[in-house]
């Protein structure tokens, strides 16, 4: 699907503004990266969109990182009444009370440390998986755990920009 233009991504490229950003700020809370998505439209394959997402990414500063870790919440707490955030974590629903726990106190002692949330591409990831990442993560400097925060906020892009594709496609048959 990636190497080719889908109607999904067609949909997205002819959508107005107004409706390609709000589906872009489901995406990824950076207003910054919404707005470079939208002003390289259109696309012509996926691949191109991730690439312009990858760009994107790689250009937000420090201000731009904590807008769009801002749309993320913490790990084993997802936003009520969002499937996005539910699937995404998904991994951490059968957890323990024991790991629930740990994670309260991790996301707590991650928070302290660096004044956002634990962000990682959850999805397919164990309770288990993620509570290591941020014991793994926890002893980082600043720097160095924002470029992590970086790379796991494009992953989630990538996941997320997909699924905005295939959504439209599926509109696209109905």
């Amino acid at each position: 699907m990636t190497s080719t233009s889908t109607p999904g991504l067609a949909r997205f490229n002819t959508s107005d503004d107004s409706t390609a950003l709000a589906a872009l700020h489901e995406v990824c809370a950076s207003s910054v990266w919404g707005s470079k998505l939208l002003a390289r439209r259109p696309y012509a394959t996926v691949d191109e969109l991730f690439a312009a997402s990858d760009a994107a990414m790689a250009e937000l500063d420090v201000k731009d990182l904590e807008e769009a870790m801002a749309g993320h919440p913490p790990i084993g707490r997802p936003k009520p009444g969002d499937p996005t955030s539910a699937r995404e974590q998904r991994g951490m629903a059968g957890a323990t009370e024991e790991l629930k726990a740990e994670m309260l106190e991790l996301n707590l002692a991650y928070q302290d440390r660096f004044g956002h949330v634990f962000l990682i591409c959850a999805t397919g990831a164990t309770g288990e998986q993620m509570r290591d990442a941020m014991k793994a993560r926890i002893g980082n400097t600043a720097e160095a755990e924002r470029e992590i925060v970086r790379a796991e906020l494009g992953k989630i892009n990538r996941i997320r920009l997909t699924r905005l594709v295939e959504t439209a496609e599926e509109e696209d048959r109905d």
